[in-house]
């Protein structure tokens, strides 16, 4: 399945305080950006055709494809001067770059792209600043066996904020964290059927316009997901995967290991902020 990645917008709530037009999905996690790992995420379980919404800072991200450096995160052995790869990254990646505008809204950016998504069915979307390690496969076949428009990963708030609950007089009756209320939140990648487009009008939105349409119709599909899922809306969200990175704990990287390391990923980020 084709795989559609929005890298476009201007990511203002990680930036430092420093003037930069580096695109949010370009910020470092290790040896490579958040794209990347994006990338590497869907190519693990086989869909390995990209077509990249580009838009805001698009050289970056011309420029790191056009000149990438395979031995950064490849063994290699150096003969003679030159590298031989003992393995690649994206020699069997097919990657579509497409200008789709500097302020366009998601669902503009989808519908500039649409053409290079040939008559597939079912193609997969995200927003390329996210990382999981969601299994992949199950999210496709429960949306495949539905007769759903759209699916959604969805994930419990993130938030480290309390709700008050009060009466009249202002005495606190409950104080519940936001994460544990009965509330789900958009976890960025969807499976979507071309019915969306539908849905989406010029200059619209994915999930206030296609997927909010579709919902209201009943044929909106919500992937529940409580494992490892960790934006990087800010900077502080960026550096606390790079440092997991560093440190060798990064359950997102599924073509490293099989093995599931939500758990220890919690336990360590406690352990250190403890």
């Amino acid at each position: 399945m084709k795989v559609v990645l929005f890298c476009g917008g201007y990511g203002m709530r990680m930036r430092n305080g420093t003037a930069s037009d580096v695109p949010k999905p370009m910020a470092m996690v290790g040896p490579r950006p958040l794209i990347w790992h994006v990338m590497r995420y869907y190519a693990h379980f086989g869909h390995t055709e990209f077509v990249l919404c580009l838009g805001y800072g698009a050289h970056h991200i011309k420029e790191f494809f056009l000149h990438y450096e395979e031995t950064a995160s490849n063994d290699f052995v150096l003969r003679n001067g030159k590298p031989e790869l003992l393995s690649t990254d994206i020699s069997d990646w097919s990657v579509t770059f497409v200008q789709t505008g500097i302020e366009s809204a998601i669902g503009e950016r989808l519908r500039r792209v649409r053409p290079y998504l040939g008559d597939d069915e079912m193609f997969l979307a995200n927003y390329a600043d996210v990382l999981t390690d969601a299994p992949l496969p199950e999210m496709i076949e429960r949306f495949s066996r539905s007769d759903a428009g759209a699916s959604m990963m969805v994930v419990p708030p993130q938030s480290s904020f309390h709700c008050v609950e009060m009466n009249e007089a202002g005495m606190v009756g409950a104080i519940t964290a936001v994460s544990e209320m009965p509330l789900w939140e958009n976890g960025g990648y969807f499976v979507l059927r071309q019915e969306v487009f539908d849905h989406i009008p010029e200059g619209g939105d994915l999930v206030a316009d296609g997927c909010g349409e579709l919902a209201k119709r009943g044929r909106l599909l919500a992937y529940p997901y409580r494992g490892f899922w960790k934006p990087t809306d800010t900077v502080k969200e960026r550096y606390a995967l790079d440092d997991g990175y560093s440190r060798g704990v990064r359950p997102w990287a599924l073509w490293e290991t099989t093995k599931r390391e939500s758990t220890t990923w919690e336990n360590r980020e406690r352990e250190r902020t403890a």
